[in-house]
């Protein structure tokens, strides 16, 4: 009968009892819990009711920055399927961490189909101040939902 290596058989068995240990994770049903603390401290750097309100409004368009501490919003052209001669772009502006019609700034670009190009044309000051008043308004109404809680 040959002799064991004590070194080598507690080498063995610990590595042995590693991959029991890795391997009986693996097989329970419960899930880790993520830890929420970071998402639960963090904040934005302005009002986050007119952040969200001004998503929420501008979620039928393709976003191309969103940027939560320096308040801006950025959208892709969007064409309305009911009028495609005519598309629309968006910058949303939170300029506050206080929920105020002139923390919030609308800007929009306008372009019209001719002969197959793209050329810029006027927008109506009406159509900024109702996505501005569409946003408030939105904003208001979670902040209302968030004291009633």
């Amino acid at each position: 009968m040959s002799r064991l290596n004590p070194s080598l058989f507690v080498r063995s068995a610990t590595a042995s009892l590693l991959a029991l240990s890795l391997l009986s994770a693996c097989g329970g049903k419960e899930r880790p819990k993520a830890d929420l603390a970071a998402s639960q401290i963090t904040t934005i750097g302005v009002n986050s009711y007119l952040w969200r309100a001004s998503l929420d409004a501008l979620s039928f368009m393709p976003l191309t920055q969103t940027d939560s501490n320096g308040g801006v919003i950025l959208t892709d052209w969007y064409v309305n399927p009911q009028n495609p001669s005519e598309r629309m772009k968006i910058n949303v502006s939170i300029l506050d961490q206080d929920l105020r019609a002139d923390a919030l700034r609308v800007a929009a670009s306008r372009q019209v189909a001719s002969n197959g190009t793209w050329v810029d044309a006027p927008v109506k000051a009406a159509t900024t101040q109702k996505l501005e008043q569409i946003i408030l308004t939105k904003a208001r109404d979670l902040r209302r939902g968030a004291i009633s809680n």
